[in-house]
């Protein structure tokens, strides 16, 4: 089972946000899912890049088979549309207590 993470990212290093989910990541794999790498490097030039970022999230979560929204999504304009995608293509959701 492949599942992605969703989190909110604006204004964090790709360090800090491998290191918010860390913890999750192993729990999870250590259940023997597959956790989707949703930590891009960076985007092209000459593009919108939160849109960029946001849209391989979106081709991430077509492979998923449960999305998981950490503490704050809500708050977070990415994670509200990654949830929208989410449920409006019947992905199975989880939200962290």
């Amino acid at each position: 089972m492949k599942i992605m993470l969703s989190q909110p990212m604006k204004g964090k290093t790709n360090e800090e946000i491998r290191k918010e989910r860390e913890h999750l990541v192993k729990e999870i794999e250590s259940n023997g899912y597959i956790v989707l790498d949703t930590i891009f490097d960076e985007a092209p030039k000459n593009v919108d890049e939160a849109i960029w970022l946001l849209s391989k999230s979106i081709e991430y979560l077509a492979q998923a088979d449960v999305v998981f929204f950490m503490k704050g999504w809500q708050y977070a304009r990415g994670c509200k549309i990654e949830h929208e995608v989410a449920v409006e293509y019947g992905k199975k959701v989880i939200y962290e207590n």
